[in-house]
């Protein structure tokens, strides 16, 4: 069968040569997570693209700190991904050496009636 995608990290895969992304939930989860990790100006001829979480990461945290990381995923994902619709950004700082940060992004994909969870740690 035909993929949509190569699924990241790569992996060698017998029948396709590399593991392939085969449906559109899986794929545009990806593309979602690669737009939130990607610095800006990383991006070979599109120096916009790109949230830029690890930016945050080991910034001064203060007050407004995580709206801007929402309104960052917000505008790049309006942009770079406009058939998403971001639901709900929530952050998990508990750790008490304040080193990662864990982040959940709840987002819908209307067209084709998809509600899903994207959650990780940096």
């Amino acid at each position: 069968m035909a993929g949509l995608g190569v699924r990241l990290p790569l992996s060698i895969d017998s029948g396709d040569g590399f593991s392939l992304i085969k449906d559109f939930e899986t794929m545009i989860k990806q593309n979602l997570k690669m737009l939130i990790l990607t610095n800006p100006g990383e991006r070979v001829m599109n120096p916009q693209y790109g949230v830029g979480i690890s930016r945050f990461l080991f910034s001064n945290y203060g007050e407004n700190i995580y709206g801007e990381i929402e309104n960052r995923i917000r505008e790049q994902a309006s942009v770079y991904l406009p058939f998403v619709e971001i639901r709900k950004v929530g952050f998990s700082d508990k750790n008490i050496d304040r080193n990662k940060l864990g982040i959940a992004v709840m987002y819908a994909i209307p067209r084709i009636g998809i509600d899903d969870l994207l959650e990780f740690t940096i």
